[in-house]
């Protein structure tokens, strides 16, 4: 219902998700379920890593990497240490290594909910795929610092000479881990052909690959995203069309179904700390902290991308190139909402040290980063699209260019398949799809790019063809069965009609 009500208002649904989940909170006798900590990364976090890499893709990343990077080490950088220092700041006894953990919690923007809102207002390509790109691999270097401070905590000292060796192993371990899991278990995947099949078989390598790297020291999420990258490269054509369809649209549904148990989840945990800081005398100094730590995360968001640009712009300015626009350095300062990695990493903080004392200020930091995601879910979200308008910020539709170049080959190629065809299904393969080609190669500015020749007209016949066969089971004159196949083949070739989403 809050996604359903956050898409009629233009909203990104986890600005929604969130306010809901503040609001359980405080609903009297609400359960109060717990989340084993180790579980917490695992169940979360696998599967959007998973399907964020499928769609990420490697020629932007290579075009971006200088803002990317900067914006996945810098950015990242820049919030857990201004973070850590405001907490000792705030929190005189709490350890570094806490502090630190706390930072690198906060640290990861989710674009999921900036890119959901930037593709309604058209933001230009380059810096929506600099967004996609920085969620994808934010994740692993704020949780490669957020594992080592935990180790930290929980060995009680690591020192530079023993943090060294971890973090180079961890590494560049994870990313020939990755690749190597691609490659050896590929054969496991490549024959299927049976869509539960094949879907068991994806989750199970998801959480398996994640559990195998960790358990042997190395960091899940960087395994896993090299993992996931190198089989979207490598499995393109061989998926047939009857899987990709709702094996794509299973994913999208899983995803979704996490981000809102999270939400809920955490919901539920608030409570259970709301009154052990009041029993504790301490929730206005708790609430005094969030609060500050929100304000610090957005600030140190905007102190790096901000300098990064005004850097940008006068070594344009000084070789003769167009400088970026100050705009785009404003919205990409603004797009840090954050999400579910943060309340999961939150989550995943173990609630005892190993003598069996509790872990250090966790209520304090789950309230933090609860108060984070809410915050920057609920300023930013729902002021995002007004701020993109505001600076004029527009798209030139480079996909669009490339959808037209690459429909127009391959629609060539397959016209050249059957060109010595003279049988009478040739005949009409060649009429329809050298309309395609027509209309992908002339200029036209009405030409839509996402509909091939007669698209609208054969939606609105395929509806009357599927309400026909309605009529025909309705009377008995067909079975089940047989109506079953006929409106298969219907929507299949109403699928093929393209168009998009149809509301």
């Amino acid at each position: 219902m809050l996604a359903a009500l956050a898409r009629k208002v233009g909203a990104p649904y986890p600005t929604f998700l969130a306010l809901g989940g503040t609001l359980l909170a405080f609903v009297p006798e609400s359960p109060r379920w717990t989340l084993d900590p180790h579980l917490a990364l695992t169940l979360f976090v696998a599967p959007v890593l998973v399907d964020a890499a499928y769609d990420t893709s490697l020629r932007d990343l290579r075009a971006n990497w200088r803002p990317v990077a900067g914006l996945v080490i810098a950015a990242v950088g820049t919030t857990v240490l201004a973070v850590a220092f405001t907490a000792r700041w705030l929190v005189p006894e709490m350890p570094w290594p806490v502090a630190i953990a706390l930072g690198a919690i906060v640290a990861p923007p989710d674009a999921a909910a900036a890119t959901a809102v930037m593709r309604q207002v058209k933001l230009p390509h380059k810096l929506l795929k600099i967004l996609e790109g920085e969620s994808l691999l934010n994740d692993a270097s704020a949780l490669l610092v957020y594992r080592l401070a935990i180790m930290a905590m929980l060995a009680g000292h690591l020192g530079f000479a023993s943090f060294a060796p971890v973090f180079l192993l961890t590494v560049f371990g994870s990313l020939a881990a990755g690749v190597g899991c691609a490659y050896a278990l590929r054969p496991l995947t490549a024959g299927l052909r049976d869509v539960p099949i094949a879907l068991i078989v994806q989750f199970a390598l998801t959480f398996g690959v994640w559990i195998a790297a960790e358990a042997i020291g190395l960091s899940g999420i960087l395994t896993l995203v090299t993992y996931a990258m190198t089989v979207a490269r490598r499995s393109g054509p061989q998926m047939p069309a009857h899987m990709r369809v709702p094996i794509f649209a299973v994913w999208e549904t899983v995803v979704f179904v996490l981000n809102a148990f999270a939400f809920v989840l955490i919901g539920m945990q608030l409570r259970p700390i709301w009154e052990r800081l009041e029993a504790g005398g301490a929730r206005t100094d708790a609430l005094v902290t969030a609060a500050v730590v929100l304000v610090v995360t957005i600030a140190a968001r905007f102190v790096w991308v901000l300098s990064y640009h005004a850097l940008k712009r006068r070594r344009a300015a000084s070789a003769g190139r167009t400088p970026p626009t100050f705009g785009s350095g404003i919205v990409l300062s603004w797009a840090g909402m954050r999400g579910i990695v943060t309340l999961a990493a939150a989550f995943a903080i173990p609630e005892t040290l190993p003598g069996g004392a509790p872990f250090p200020f966790r209520d304090l930091i789950l309230l933090c980063a609860f108060a984070v995601v809410l915050g920057t879910l609920v300023l930013q979200g729902l002021t995002m699209a007004p701020l993109i308008r505001f600076m004029g910020l527009t798209d030139d539709d480079p996909v669009g260019r490339e959808i037209r170049l690459g429909r127009t080959h391959a629609y060539r190629a397959l016209l050249d398949a059957i060109k010595d065809d003279d049988t009478l299904a040739a005949k009409l393969l060649r009429k329809e799809y050298g309309a395609v080609v027509d209309l992908n190669t002339s200029q036209a500015p009405d030409a839509p790019v996402d509909e091939v020749p007669g698209g609208p007209l054969r939606r609105r016949a395929i509806a009357v063809a599927r309400q026909r066969a309605f009529e025909l089971r309705r009377d008995d004159v067909i079975g089940d069965d047989a109506y079953r196949v006929l409106v298969q083949e219907l929507d299949w070739a109403e699928l093929s009609a393209g168009g998009g989403r149809q509301d």
